[in-house]
């Protein structure tokens, strides 16, 4: 399932207190569209990493009760204790703890209880864990465990990708490059040694390193730290095609309407950076000669360039040229 469609159906899983695992690689997001869906509905947030936890983490540490004469369980005091409290409590690499730790979280989220603690009725229980055919360490999960959940095994979509990093505003330019190159968005090969591969959450990283103003001699190493060395090549290769790029301040101005690039790539770069201008502008102008801009650009670069706009939230049909826009194009967004 795509990110965007396990979001909709966990909205719908947590308000009935649902126990849902989500399957999947390394670096694909996972844990970001839960704490996303936490933070829109304004609900507590909760990541265990259970790799890290020894069993009496959970359950607690045994100490006598004096006056009543019996052993009792001393909840641990990480764990949400407020009955009128709301949240999501995400048991993060739950298939990569020793299966102890596994066996304190089976009775945490089959009774919503373990030892002496029980947790309060508006939290709800998310785990996520690496797949068996993913490279890394994990133990398989017991039948019991398993069929206390509801499992959604979440793939990599580039347009939910896009939709993510419109909103997060991800540097245009590697926008660009995932667009071009979609298979560059995530790479992961369990049979390989390599540290650094293609992945969303790796990508991100790049984004940060771009912002960072690190200087440009520095640039082919760390992010091939991040995604590895040929897609750092490739991805800087690609950046150098910005350098031929027509003045998009001009075209934004109506003041380049003879002339457009040829070359696929450069159209690619050209067109994420035209909507991404338009987009934080916000002038109807800009808009409209972007849009008249698109009459010069191969069919389905100019369909690119309304998807771009629509992704960052701009209405092309507000735009007076829209109509003649739809009239040259339309054909095309119906293929």
């Amino acid at each position: 399932m795509k990110a965007s469609e396990i979001t909709r159906s966990l909205g719908h899983l947590i308000e009935e207190r649902l126990p849902v695992f989500i399957w999947g690689p390394p670096g694909i997001g996972k844990s970001s569209i839960v704490r996303q869906l936490a933070d829109a509905r304004g609900l507590e947030f909760l990541d265990l990493r259970l790799s890290l936890l020894d069993p009496t983490d959970l359950k607690g540490v045994p100490y006598f009760d004096s006056e009543h004469r019996e052993g009792v369980w001393a909840s641990p005091s990480f764990l949400p204790k407020d009955p009128q409290s709301r949240g999501i409590l995400f048991l993060d690499e739950i298939n990569t703890a020793p299966p102890a730790v596994q066996a304190s979280a089976y009775q945490l989220i089959l009774d919503r209880r373990v030892g002496e603690y029980e947790l309060p009725e508006g939290w709800s229980i998310v785990a996520a864990g690496n797949r068996e055919s993913d490279r890394g360490v994990v133990y398989r999960m017991p039948a019991p465990l398993a069929n206390r959940f509801v499992h959604f095994e979440m793939e990599v979509d580039l347009e939910d990708w896009k939709r993510w990093a419109y909103g997060a505003g991800v540097e245009p330019l590697l926008v660009a490059y995932l667009s071009h190159s979609p298979g560059s968005l995530f790479a992961f090969d369990p049979a390989s040694q390599a540290k650094s591969f293609p992945t969303p959450r790796s990508w991100s990283y790049v984004d940060r390193l771009l912002k960072s103003g690190l200087p440009q001699e520095l640039l082919l190493d760390a992010i091939s730290g991040a995604v590895g060395k040929e897609e750092a090549v490739s991805f800087l290769s690609f950046a150098q095609v910005a350098e031929e790029l027509p003045d998009l301040d001009a075209i934004l101005r109506g003041e380049l309407l003879e002339r457009a690039p040829e070359e696929p790539r450069l159209l690619t770069v050209l067109v994420n950076l035209l909507a991404a201008r338009v987009a934080s502008g916000g002038s109807i102008e800009a808009l409209d000669a972007a849009l008249r801009y698109s009459f010069l650009l191969p069919g389905e670069f100019a369909v690119m360039l309304v998807r771009e706009l629509q992704g960052r939230g701009v209405r092309p049909e507000d735009s007076e040229a829209w109509s003649e826009w739809v009239e040259k194009f339309a054909w095309l967004l119906e293929e």
